[in-house]
């Protein structure tokens, strides 16, 4: 947090204290609310055959809701962060959390593929987009010391992640006991315990931008400006390549995971839990991440992380279909799921500093999602024209290989965002 919210005659002790309390409750707001919202999310494809049964509209047009809803969640972002960098975060995540909890509640009255893509495609998507990563993690670099922040952004990330370990039983509890309609509903209506976060998450990086222009004799950069001159730079490019990639496995997992463990033959509550167990281990892996950020190249741990992917990949597709190889997947999946996240937001604060932050990280975010929903879209395409996984999970090794090699040339030195002379 800034010194000015410590008054003048507070000690060097009692202010470190009230700075690392600071630090934990924006840690509590931001992880919490990216906890909620990621693990609501990420628990929907618990409901996917559910929602088959009911409608009747078969895997594919269901998937393409879902794919859709990658796809939204990443376009959201570019834009939330923007207005976030400039009206405050708490308002924007406060009309996220509200449309997320609106689109869950309403996605069971939906019977038609349309239907399903506005709740869940617009709606959900587009209000977690808004309280997403790039505005969370925009948010917790720009409250908290220099220093802090990979720790930060391994922590929120590591929030997204208790989310999914904590919502996949819980939604799974909950289809047994209320049924899957209410269920989800039930799941809409969790959402809102995210809305005291907004009290916290206030404020904009008006001042950070304005402290940077003057400290180099510059005027501030427009939204379209900043933008501008990330795309010019290649590292930037390469970056957001290598994260596409993610997206398309972390969407694929998430939408299909369940599904591959029947078509494995295995009983449907080895699903859910997996993906509890992939949320579970992303906690690990996005903490290490988060601490690592400040100790090796991020680049370099990014190319470890993409090769371990598409390793693990493929050593399950050799391997028995046991629930206990499933499970022992989902935990390596689990290590390498969201834990992209911290470099890959360190590299954007690193190359351009926080000002614009949330809108850049976003940017990066949309590439991620388009990756997303190819993802989700392939997998329900694939299955319904092969009734196997196999081609794609063949793709996810080739994609996950090119990615190792596109983050190498990275170049993580500054090169800055430069505006013309004040």
């Amino acid at each position: 947090m800034t010194d000015n919210t410590i008054s003048p005659g507070t000690g060097p002790r009692a202010a470190a204290v009230i700075r690392r309390h600071a630090f934990w409750l924006v840690m509590l707001a931001a992880g919490g609310t990216f906890a909620l919202t990621m693990g609501v999310r990420q628990s929907m494809g618990l409901f996917l055959s559910s929602l088959n049964t009911s409608t009747g509209l078969g895997i594919g047009s269901i998937s393409l809701a879902f794919a859709f809803g990658q796809l939204w969640w990443g376009l959201t972002q570019p834009f939330a962060g923007a207005v976030a960098d400039r009206i405050g975060t708490g308002r924007v995540v406060f009309i996220g959390v509200l449309l997320v909890a609106l689109g869950t509640f309403i996605t069971p009255f939906m019977t038609s593929t349309a239907g399903l893509i506005f709740a869940i495609g617009v709606l959900a998507a587009g209000g977690a987009g808004m309280a997403g990563p790039s505005v969370l993690m925009a948010t917790a670099t720009r409250l908290v010391a220099p220093e802090k922040r990979g720790l930060a952004t391994g922590i929120v990330n590591a929030g997204g992640s208790f989310g999914q370990f904590a919502m996949a039983p819980i939604a799974i509890g909950l289809m047994a006991g209320v049924g899957w309609a209410s269920a989800m509903q039930w799941m809409g209506v969790l959402i809102l315990l995210a809305l005291p976060a907004v009290f916290i998450l206030q404020g904009n990086s008006k001042a950070l931008a304005a402290q940077s222009a003057a400290a180099s004799g510059t005027r501030q950069l427009t939204a379209r400006q900043a933008i501008g001159q990330a795309l010019a730079t290649p590292s930037y490019r390469y970056l957001s390549l290598g994260f596409l990639v993610c997206g398309f496995h972390v969407a694929f997992l998430a939408t299909h995971l369940p599904g591959v463990v029947a078509a494995c033959g295995l009983p449907p509550e080895i699903g859910g839990w997996a993906l509890a167990i992939i949320g579970l281990f992303n906690i690990v892996g996005s903490l290490l991440m988060g601490w690592a950020v400040g100790r090796w190249r991020m680049k370099s741990l990014l190319s470890l992380l993409y090769a371990t992917r598409g390793l693990a990949v493929l050593v399950f597709l050799l391997a028995p279909k046991t629930p206990a190889v499933m499970l022992v997947f989902a935990a390596v999946m689990g290590i390498t799921f969201l834990s992209t996240v911290p470099p890959t937001a360190g590299l954007v604060a690193k190359m351009f500093g926080p000002a614009n932050m949330a809108m850049l990280f976003g940017v990066v975010m949309l590439a991620h999602q388009v990756g997303g929903f190819l993802g989700a879209f392939l997998g329900g395409y694939v299955f319904q024209a092969t009734g196997s996984y196999d081609i794609v999970w063949y793709i996810d090794i080739a994609l996950a290989a090119g990615a190792a090699l596109i983050n190498l040339p990275i170049r993580e030195a500054r090169p800055g965002l430069v505006a013309k002379p004040a």
